[in-house]
């Protein structure tokens, strides 16, 4: 036995099965968010932790794993963790990029469609038996093709959602903290302007940044001021990029014509302003949430774990620097 692994979640049997072969697993099996009093009480005799996005793992989580050899963390984002407390400990910290890129860009483009054409607030529609007959006045939306699509970040998910809309023969414009490699420009048309002029000119707004204190209320009043108001706001990379209570203001002044949200500041709380409001689609971060998109991660979340157990370096380390030390 390689060792005992903590698993704070159900995760898809194969990746499951994987770490059984060689480990002794215990799983969450309710289907609930562990507190931390919980995670501590269940850590101390664990040599690994594969933890979720909804699990918050600090000091002292990790000081009273004192046998944990690695933290996998089964999501692209880490800012969960406290990455710095465990490369002062030696733990390497682990995640699992590039596999829920293109799962999350489609469904960037289902929200932005939805919200565009209506869609939910249509099917509600129907379902409340309200549909009498067609009208050349009801539930009018707004046409998605060769329009202005801004993407604020640029990095894999960003630029899956700019090849998506070269077929929508979009104008692509996009803002990061560096321009992008010129392949990925030609590649999509896209150009790199500053966040007020994508703002300013985009019909759809779609954030793909990743959570730090730069990001932090990215997207606020000051920023809704600058966009159209017949303009969208698509948020599917973290809550806290958007003012939740400056979009709400935003949506029912009509400074921009609507919303589509995977993700929310206090996660899993709502606004409940928001959950009033026509304008806005809500899901309940489902970003990756495909059979085989959330099997492949948390295969490679098992992959993470077993590859440190067997005492080698994990395919996909967050802090290379517990290597040097």
């Amino acid at each position: 036995m390689l060792g005992r692994v903590l698993v704070t979640r159900r995760i898809p049997d194969p990746a499951l099965d994987l770490l059984m072969k060689e480990c002794e697993v215990e799983i969450n099996e309710e289907d609930r968010v562990l507190d931390k009093e919980e995670i501590i009480r269940r850590v101390r005799d664990k040599n690994a932790l594969l933890c979720m996005l909804t699990d918050h793992i600090d000091t002292q989580v990790m000081d009273e794993g004192r046998n944990l050899q690695v933290i996998a963390n089964n999501a692209v984002g880490y800012d969960n963790i406290d990455v710095a407390a465990a490369t002062a400990r030696r733990i390497p910290i682990t995640n699992t990029p590039g596999v829920l890129t293109d799962t999350t860009a489609d469904l960037t483009w289902a929200l932005l469609m939805a919200v565009a054409r209506r869609i939910a607030e249509a099917d509600r529609f129907v379902r409340e038996g309200k549909f009498k007959s067609w009208s050349p006045m009801l539930l009018l939306g707004h046409d998605i093709h060769r329009k202005t699509l801004g993407i604020v970040g640029f990095g894999r998910i960003g630029f899956a959602v700019a090849r998506r809309a070269v077929g929508f023969k979009m104008c692509i414009l996009y803002s990061d903290v560096q321009k992008a490699n010129a392949s990925l420009e030609e590649e999509t048309g896209a150009q790199y302007v500053s966040l007020e002029i994508l703002l300013r000119e985009s019909d759809f707004v779609t954030l793909h940044v990743p959570l730090n204190p730069g990001t932090i209320h990215l997207i606020g009043e000051k920023q809704f001021k600058m966009m159209k108001k017949t303009a969208y706001l698509i948020n599917t990379s973290r809550g806290p990029v958007i003012d939740e209570k400056a979009l709400v203001k935003a949506l029912k002044n009509d400074d921009i014509a609507g919303a589509g949200l995977d993700v929310y500041e206090k996660e899993p709380q709502i606004t409940p302003e928001l959950l009033k409001l026509n304008n806005v689609v809500l899901l309940p971060h489902i970003g990756s949430a495909s059979w085989e998109t959330r099997t492949q991660m948390a295969l490679m979340a098992a992959e993470n774990v077993l590859a440190v157990l067997r005492g080698l370096t994990p395919p996909n380390l967050v802090n290379p620097e517990v290597l040097k030390r």
